[in-house]
């Protein structure tokens, strides 16, 4: 798969929407599991394990798309310090899609609760038991998770401020064919 000089592939844009489709259900599950002490509890916890785990994925083929396919050139008149910016939070958003999942897998681990992936499903703890470790990871967890509501609005804004503000293509190079 070769890029255009002005948008991404096809399967970084179909990644980039499902993953961002994925994103949203999870940060809001997230809080409804957070906010919950009734019986939707177990049940919106029983969609985040799989949930996360196909975002950590999804989130890997992706990267491996990226880095086989590089993405169109920012505008040449935009700013260097907004530049950076892009540049920097493209790649805190790869590292929060990764990161997020193992945490929250450790996580589990670390309280001594399986990580099931539905009925029959059940990955391995991929850390020890251990109640402090167990705390600091949630922890961990909850904050990353916040990082990544803030880091995905701040990715809203840019888009949108590419898309009806700048009108520099940037918008449409990940959405798709525009006639112009």
């Amino acid at each position: 798969m070769k890029t255009s000089s002005t948008q991404f592939v096809l399967a970084a844009r179909v990644l980039h929407w499902l993953i961002a489709l994925l994103i949203l259900t999870m940060l809001f599950i997230g809080v409804g599991m957070v906010a919950s002490v009734s019986e939707r509890h177990e049940w919106l916890i029983s969609i985040h394990k799989p949930l996360g785990i196909s975002i950590l994925i999804l989130a890997i083929i992706r990267l491996i798309v990226r880095l086989r396919n590089p993405p169109p050139p920012l505008p040449a008149d935009l700013p260097p310090i907004q530049k950076l910016a892009a540049h920097a939070s493209h790649w805190l958003l790869y590292f929060l899609m990764l990161v997020i999942p193992l945490v929250g897998w450790a996580m589990l681990s670390a309280g001594g609760y399986p990580v099931m992936l539905g009925h029959s499903l059940r990955l391995p703890p991929i850390f020890p038991v251990n109640a402090a470790a167990f705390a600091i990871l949630r922890h961990t967890h909850a904050w990353l998770a916040m990082l990544l509501f803030l880091t995905f609005l701040a990715h809203l804004g840019a888009a949108l401020y590419h898309g009806l503000i700048r009108r520099d293509g940037v918008l449409w190079s990940m959405i798709g064919n525009r006639t112009r």
